[in-house]
């Protein structure tokens, strides 16, 4: 009667191990490689759903915006809206699309002409590369809807319909 393996049993059972431990190893590596894909995917959608709530919210809530058209491929909207990122009451917004990067500006006082005067005081953000930015108004005048349209570097674009919640309707004709 035996006792103990072999050394030849023992040989095997390591070298079956080893393969375990291998296949184990590279699916965490794979799953790693996996996460940090997500991760960035996860972190890209966030930023482009974050600008189209910015946008939305900006639009929806302005008093008066004013699109000056400079190129085919891009605009300079002003608007003064309730909607503030860094927490001031109904600001000026200006959106600006130069050296091919859009950027937001927020001021306290209102925005009147482009390019913008040196006195100018505001805060910027960067809202990324793009290729094109553009705003449509409906031509309909008891509509204030407007179109956005932004094409980022990477194939990726923005397009979104709004409606001015704060729109001033123009007087009603009696009859």
């Amino acid at each position: 009667m035996r006792k103990a393996f072999t050394l030849i049993e023992l040989m095997i059972s390591i070298v079956i191990l080893s393969i375990i431990m291998l296949f184990l190893y590279k699916s965490y590596s794979s799953l790693n490689h996996s996460n940090i894909v997500l991760k960035e995917e996860t972190k890209q959608i966030k930023k482009y759903e974050l600008l189209k709530k910015t946008l939305y919210l900006d639009f929806s809530l302005a008093n008066e915006i004013k699109i000056m058209n400079q190129d085919k491929k891009e605009d300079v909207v002003f608007m003064q809206s309730k909607n503030s990122i860094h927490k001031r009451f109904n600001p000026y917004i200006a959106y600006i699309f130069k050296d091919k990067k859009l950027y937001r500006l927020e001021s306290l006082r209102p925005f009147k002409e482009y390019p913008l005067n040196v006195d100018s005081e505001f805060v910027t953000d960067e809202l990324g590369s793009c290729e094109i930015f553009r705003v449509y108004k409906s031509r309909k005048p008891k509509q204030a809807t407007y179109l956005v349209h932004i094409l980022f570097d990477k194939d990726s674009e923005i397009l979104l319909k709004v409606k001015q919640l704060n729109q001033k309707l123009p007087p009603k004709k009696k009859k």
